[in-house]
């Protein structure tokens, strides 16, 4: 889906199809089919912007074979779908039963994340629509925070510094710019946009900025205006933002909503959960972590535990159990337009406020949007969809919800 922004620039909004597990390109050309098609046809729009996931088997088979390419632009084409956009976040197993700490390897310190990372804005650049000149992906943000050590962030660095002439070198031969955004997550040594401010210290900023996710920035508790300003003073770009919500629990102590949150402590994805506290962000790993019985104290006023150059470490220092007299947010992509029911909720007026800012000025500061809610299967079973028509009409209900959010900001929806 295509959007005038009123200073005469395309706005484009996708969702992204991490939602559909496949690693192999036979797998994507049947999400293609089963699920993204069903997705626009239910839009009834000629046209839809995905987010493409390719896992690496998927992107080998695509890089080896120019063949399988042509094959895949041409279903893209057939189908209405167009990619401007792809999530190199996961490289493989996304869909396997537990995902967990998985998702961050191979991390930006091994050869094979630039390799992946190289081959998928190579794919991205011959993917783009023919009027469409700028492309994006999405990235982890350098690894889980540990083991990570000084070496390891010079790695990194280099391994981006690396892309980036890449990168150049691809704009030269095709005529294509691909940007690539680090994702801030809970979690990881790149945990909030402080942490990436600093981790890109060096880094050629005008091909690596920040994927600007809304669940994980509302998660970390933090304020979307400080967030963008503090990468505008930077010099930091914005390639993409994904519009996505966190689980919210405003009065964690009660036992009824800790019953509705452990409905939520599912065993496939990470579900890393924070808290602000009179003596800052306290958090744990995981959702089950955060809910296990206290060991010790943990009033709110107890000091945090702190990585040096980042965000609290969570789940150290005090045994399990997160202090639970100040609101919970976690780490669980719930569907925008759907919040779950009462005691919960969840974080959507952080994600309007954020869009607000990227697209709500005189410029965008983003031309990249991306519904990212891959945790449709994950969601207590009474929430799941437990069909193919169910699963794409909350697809469509949330682009709708999305493309609403930016009609009322001043863009002008295109055919």
């Amino acid at each position: 889906m295509r959007f005038r922004h009123p200073d005469g620039s395309t706005v484009h909004l996708a969702y992204c199809t991490n939602v559909h597990p496949a690693e192999t390109l036979d797998g994507v050309l049947a999400q293609l089919r089963d699920h993204c098609e069903p997705v626009r046809r239910r839009l009834g729009r000629d046209r839809i912007g995905i987010g493409l996931w390719l896992a690496r088997a998927a992107a080998r088979t695509l890089t080896t074979d120019p063949a399988s390419l042509r094959a895949l632009r041409t279903e893209l084409d057939r189908r209405g779908l167009e990619v401007v956009t792809l999530n190199g976040f996961p490289y493989e197993g996304f869909g396997a039963d537990e995902v967990k700490h998985r998702v961050y390897q191979p991390d930006w310190t091994r050869p094979e994340r630039l390799a992946h990372t190289t081959d998928l804005a190579r794919l991205l650049a011959a993917l783009l629509p023919e009027d469409v000149g700028e492309g994006s992906v999405s990235t982890l943000p350098l690894a889980w925070r540990t083991p990570f050590d000084a070496r390891a962030a010079a790695t990194a660095r280099s391994a981006l510094t690396t892309l980036a002439a890449r990168l150049d070198a691809l704009e030269e031969l095709t005529g294509r710019s691909i940007r690539i955004g680090l994702e801030p997550e809970p979690g990881c040594t790149v945990e909030t946009v402080a942490d990436a401010v600093t981790a890109l210290t060096d880094v050629p900023r005008h091909r690596i900025g920040v994927c600007l996710d809304t669940c994980h920035l509302a998660t970390s508790f933090e304020d979307p205006r400080t967030a963008l300003d503090a990468l505008t003073t930077a010099g930091i770009t914005v390639p993409k933002a994904q519009l996505s919500a966190a689980l919210h629990a405003e009065h964690p102590h009660l036992p009824e909503v800790r019953a509705a949150l452990g409905a939520f402590a599912e065993p496939r994805f990470l579900h890393q959960t924070r808290t602000r506290t009179a003596a800052g962000l306290r958090g744990t790993d995981d959702l089950p972590e955060a809910l296990a019985t206290p060991e010790a104290d943990h009033a709110p006023d107890h000091a945090p535990d702190h990585a040096p150059g980042h965000a609290p470490v969570p789940g150290t220092g005090s045994g399990p159990g997160l202090p639970d007299a100040t609101p919970w947010r976690a780490h669980f992509h719930v569907p925008l337009h759907a919040p779950p029911a009462p005691p919960l909720g969840s974080t959507l007026p952080v994600l309007q406020e954020t869009l607000a800012l990227l697209v709500g000025g005189p410029h965008p500061l983003t031309r990249h949007l991306e519904v990212e809610t891959y945790t449709w299967q994950a969601l207590p079973p009474d929430r799941r969809p437990r069909t193919r028509a169910r699963l794409a009409e909350g697809i469509a209900a949330e682009l709708t919800l999305a493309r609403d959010m930016l009609t009322d900001l001043g863009l002008k929806e295109l055919p």
